[in-house]
């Protein structure tokens, strides 16, 4: 996105000036800064994000249009209200780059920006509408009020059959093919004469939606098309770097070293698992108690979680060294192992003070045989998902309700529903990250203990 700004306004401009929601037909002629360029795509994907949590704890409908509504607000905001729009459609197109790249990310991508349409469409005006449903070419016509009175007690029988208002005379319908409204159809929330559905402005975006995801799900394909082929080569000291690392970023607080609790000690840290160790982390320690071995990824995930939750440099070179020796021996944990340890701490290789793993990264990392690592919650089978979790002791009831959550494949819902569960308190936030999950459990263990002090 490097091309000279345009002088063409978006088609998205009412004819007042106001900006609606773009359709994202065709990537913008805008010349982006490279800082614009992320922090743009990091602000859409927090909405994006919090939708996906709305979406996996079941919120109603009118709860999913506040919270659309708020997380706009909150995050999509620009110093400069004439640039709102481009930040709305940079930030689409960085995303739709981001998340083109594998089938699941574009799942993911489509289903979220789906959502995000609906609710924006429901907050417009019928004007507003119109104007995206002509320039989606979506075949409709205006229902006459001639047209209303003779259809009115059919009308009435269908608004009355669904629960909604019965329409007026000033209520505004469109009659479209039946073939554009197969949702209403299907669930008989629609009146249907000769081929033509009458359909009441609170459903229109029922008819829209579908035209709006078959476009963006052709457009994924076509842009991972260009990404494989051009792009990723042509931008790899640039752009891909930041592409590749977006749909995984963690944009929470920073967890490199817990400040809050300081430093765990080795004689309290098998009992600091048991009551504070997120299931993730939780099997990653047992399985090294276990085989006094993990592979590198393992090794990874584990070190840097300990590392967020105050085990020192020195703690940690006798942690893994006492459990590793049992099976390699000391002197080749020296030479082999205890490299990537120091590393770890900034204190080898580039000195970079690497970051424990957010439960993004965790989720989309990919396993192998014999690998401890990634999330309980999507790598397990629901055999090994119920014996962990009933070993952690979450109940029988609170069971079933994780496990359907990561059979849906809402993996952090799930952590965070069997947060609650072990700890019988809530956790309105969400599970984003191991080391939230640990601190959030220490603070509650901390008050429970000072209650009863």
């Amino acid at each position: 996105m490097e091309v000279v700004r345009s002088q063409k306004k978006p088609s998205s401009a009412s004819a007042d000036g106001v900006s609606t929601i773009p359709l994202y037909r065709s990537a913008p002629t805008l010349e982006v800064r490279l800082e614009d360029f992320e922090r743009f795509a990091v602000d859409r994907l927090l909405v994006l994000r919090g939708i996906s949590d709305g979406l996996a704890r079941g919120k109603k409908p009118d709860e999913m249009e506040k919270l659309v509504s708020d997380l706009w607000k909150a995050n999509m905001r620009h110093p400069n209200t004439s640039e709102i729009i481009d930040k709305d459609i940079i930030s689409h197109f960085v995303l739709r780059l981001v998340y083109c790249r594998t089938e699941e990310l574009r799942k993911w991508f489509l289903s979220m920006e789906s959502t995000l349409f609906r609710y924006r469409f429901r907050l417009e005006t019928s004007d507003v509408h119109r104007a995206l449903m002509t320039e989606l070419g979506i075949p409709y016509k205006s229902v006459t009020n001639a047209e209303f009175e003779g259809l009115k007690e059919k009308l009435s029988q269908v608004a009355r059959s669904i629960g909604q208002q019965l329409p007026t005379s000033d209520t505004v319908y469109y009659k479209v093919p039946w073939e554009e409204v197969s949702e209403l159809v299907g669930s008989r929330r629609v009146f249907i004469k000769k081929g033509y559905a009458y359909v009441a402005l609170n459903q229109v975006v029922s008819f829209v939606i579908p035209h709006f995801r078959s476009h963006l799900s052709k457009a994924l394909v076509l842009t991972n098309r260009k990404w494989t082929s051009m792009i990723r080569e042509q931008e790899k000291d640039r752009l891909t770097p930041i592409v590749e690392a977006l749909s995984t970023s963690y944009l929470g607080p920073d967890y490199t070293q817990d400040k809050e609790f300081g430093e765990i000690s080795l004689k309290d840290i098998d009992q600091v698992a048991r009551s504070s160790f997120p299931l993730c982390m939780r099997h990653l320690f047992d399985s090294l108690r276990e085989d006094h071995h993990l592979k590198h990824g393992g090794r990874m995930q584990l070190g840097l979680f300990l590392k967020g939750v105050g085990l020192k440099l020195d703690d940690a070179l006798a942690f893994w060294k006492a459990e590793f020796s049992q099976k390699v021996g000391a002197e080749r944990f020296d030479k082999e192992y205890a490299y990537g340890i120091r590393h770890n701490f900034g204190k080898e290789g580039k000195r970079t003070d690497y970051t424990p793993f957010s439960c993004q990264k965790i989720i989309l990392s990919t396993p192998g045989v014999g690998d401890h690592h990634g999330c309980p919650y999507r790598h397990f089978s629901e055999e090994n998902l119920r014996a962990a979790l009933g070993k952690m002791g979450v109940g029988s009831r609170e069971l079933e309700q994780v496990v359907e959550k990561a059979k849906g494949r809402h993996y952090q819902l799930a952590c965070t529903l069997t947060f609650e569960a072990i700890h019988g308190a809530s956790c309105d936030s969400g599970i984003n990250h191991p080391n939230q999950y640990f601190k959030a459990s220490q603070n509650i263990l901390k008050e429970k203990k000072q209650s009863t002090a």
